[in-house]
């Protein structure tokens, strides 16, 4: 190859070369999730749920304010709370009947959780404070209510303008129709996406993280068969675990600037 070649050829290289900094860490997430704090049932999961790249892959960052809808048992409760306890503000929005109980578990970590605030789920954070709102696993729980286009509304007004929505979902099969209610715990990505949609978000990007090509999404129980739950037991308990938890989607809109 001649000089002038080999010049060429080194400059296309170092032009496809990340950025520095560009893929770095955040340690101080790095160490949230590392912490021995977490409860040891959850830290079995993050092989699942990929904490890290989730949190990073939405832009969350330790100054922020962020808003997590229906925390459920709190695992990503135990990352944020300690992540943004010292530079950022972090809502917990719940609902009404399950806000005693949560409140509980709050109160049982001063030290930890002192500062979470909780809000209701109808009015997740006051309008237009929020950097980002996240919800893991919730949209087939709106469906089944009804109030799925209520709900993202509510996320679309306690935003900033340019403000972050994260979403995480089972992903059902996008070559069947969608079930209104989401009976067996799964939802299309197309129609979750028009949902946001509906609300004035614009979908900025999608993640293939947390994909599970082994999730067959045809399961006695629904995605509750699969691990966590395991809905039916001892039932093929082996069958399920070795399948893992489901297949879901990761998206990431954006309301307009």
């Amino acid at each position: 190859m001649r000089p002038s070649s080999l010049l060429v050829a080194a400059a296309a290289a170092a032009c496809m070369l990340p950025l520095a900094g560009a893929f770095a860490k955040d340690e101080a997430l790095a160490k949230a999730v590392a912490s021995e704090q977490r409860s040891p049932n959850f830290v079995a999961r993050d092989q699942y749920r990929k904490p890290q790249q989730v949190l990073e892959f939405i832009g969350v960052k330790p100054n922020m304010t962020v808003v997590e809808i229906s925390p459920g048992g709190g695992y990503w409760t135990e990352i944020l709370a300690p992540y943004l306890h010292d530079k950022g503000t972090y809502y917990t929005a719940v609902s009404s009947r399950a806000a005693e109980k949560w409140q509980q578990k709050l109160a049982s970590d001063p030290a930890r959780y002192g500062k979470v605030k909780v809000s209701d789920a109808s009015e997740p954070a006051p309008a237009g404070s929020a950097d980002v709102v996240v919800t893991f696993r919730n949209v087939h729980n709106w469906m089944s209510q009804g109030t799925a286009d209520e709900v993202f509304a509510s996320f679309y007004k306690a935003l900033k303008p340019g403000g972050i929505l994260g979403v995480e979902e089972h992903r059902a099969p996008d070559d069947k129709p969608q079930d209104p209610k989401a009976a067996n715990g799964y939802v299309r990505e197309d129609y979750t996406i028009q949902l946001a949609e509906k609300a004035g978000f614009k979908l900025v990007g999608r993640s293939d993280l947390l994909n599970n090509p082994k999730d067959t999404k045809d399961h006695p129980k629904g995605v509750w068969t699969l691990p966590p739950t395991l809905a039916l037991g001892e039932q093929d308990r082996a069958k399920y675990q070795a399948i893992g938890e489901a297949d879901n989607f990761l998206l990431k809109f954006q309301k307009p600037r």
